[in-house]
Parts: C-alpha cells; sequence; structure tokens
C-alpha cells in the first residue's frame, strides 16, 4: 500500500509540476507479464557480478536461484523433483530487492537511449508496474513521445527476458484546461 502511495504522490508532483509551466501531463502505465516468474536467474547472477557485488554475495544468490528443483505433495502423492530455475517468489522477502537489481539495468539503458533520441520522458516503476511521464505544450507530442519511449521499453525489455501485457497498458492525460477534455486515443 505504501509503494502505491508514494507512486501517487510523485505523479501528483510531475502533474503540478508541468501545470506550473502551463504544461498538460501525459503517463503511459504498463505491466510487466509475470514479472516474478520471468526473472532469469543466470543474468541476475550476472548483473549482481557486473555491479560489483562480492563473490561471496553473487555465490549466494546463484547457489540459492539456479539448479533448484521441488516436487508438490497433495495427500499421498508426491510429483517427480523438476527444475526451477526460473522466477522468484513473489511473496519471498527477497523479490522486492532482486527485482529492483534485476531491473537497474534496464532502467540505466532506457534512460540513456531516451537521452540519445532526445525524449523528454521520466520514469517511475514500482516492482512489476512502470510509468512513462512526459509533459509538453500538446497532446500530439505526448503521444508522440510516449509512443516512441514505450517501444523502446518493449524492445529492451524483451532483451531481459521480459515481456509487457499489453492489455493492461494504458495512457492517462491531466489537464488544467476548464473546456471540454478529449484527446486524441
Amino acid at each position: 500500500m505504501k509503494s502505491t502511495t508514494d507512486a501517487g504522490i510523485a505523479l501528483t508532483h510531475f502533474i503540478c509540476t508541468g501545470w506550473i509551466k502551463n504544461l498538460l501531463t501525459s503517463s503511459l502505465v504498463f505491466d510487466i507479464t509475470q514479472f516474478f516468474l520471468s526473472l532469469n536467474h543466470r543474468l541476475l547472477s550476472l548483473i549482481l557480478d557486473k555491479a560489483g557485488f562480492s563473490s561471496q554475495v553473487v555465490n549466494f544468490f546463484s547457489n540459492y536461484l539456479i539448479n533448484r528443483k521441488t516436487s508438490y505433495y497433495w495427500n499421498n502423492f508426491s510429483s517427480h523433483s523438476f527444475d526451477v530455475n526460473v522466477g522468484v517468489d513473489q511473496g519471498s522477502a527477497l523479490s522486492p530487492i532482486l527485482s529492483a537489481l534485476y531491473l537497474s539495468p534496464f532502467f540505466h539503458i532506457f534512460k540513456k537511449y531516451l537521452k540519445n533520441l532526445d525524449l523528454k520522458i521520466s520514469t517511475l516503476s514500482f516492482v512489476d508496474d512502470s510509468l512513462l511521464i512526459t509533459s509538453s505544450k500538446s497532446f500530439h507530442l505526448s503521444n508522440t513521445c510516449l509512443f516512441s519511449s514505450y517501444n523502446v521499453a518493449l524492445i529492451l525489455l524483451s532483451k531481459f527476458g521480459l515481456q509487457v501485457e499489453h492489455l493492461k497498458t494504458e495512457v492517462f492525460h491531466f489537464s488544467r484546461s476548464h473546456s471540454v477534455f478529449n484527446p486524441l486515443p
């Protein structure tokens, strides 16, 4: 609940800052499909190593996440053992930390792409949901900027083994206009 409140406060700040500058603010919200189940453990270990974590930490997570097996028990039935080398338990105390570590290089690379493309986008992420925010003078500029940055995000996320749940993607426009407000989709 706290992360939702924090995201709402941050979005309100973006909107009000844009309004002070006589700009409208637009946002695009998207959800990463099966985020925790899709995390690639080997990539996560490489990210930890590249980020400069000690070899003990990298080895701990590698041993914790890679070459894991599980089986199911139901009454008197016991399944055979099978590999579970992908995913992080969503309820695990480590899941928020591991997801932040996993996504940090994505956001670093994404920011560089946006800078090279001269796209003025702010990002806000809370676990498997992300928000792209832009402020401009017109809906056309906002939509163009959001469309371009969203496509960059899709390409990069797929390189990280993650997919976006397109049916949950939404665009919101915030304007101080007191007239009829009907932006282009």
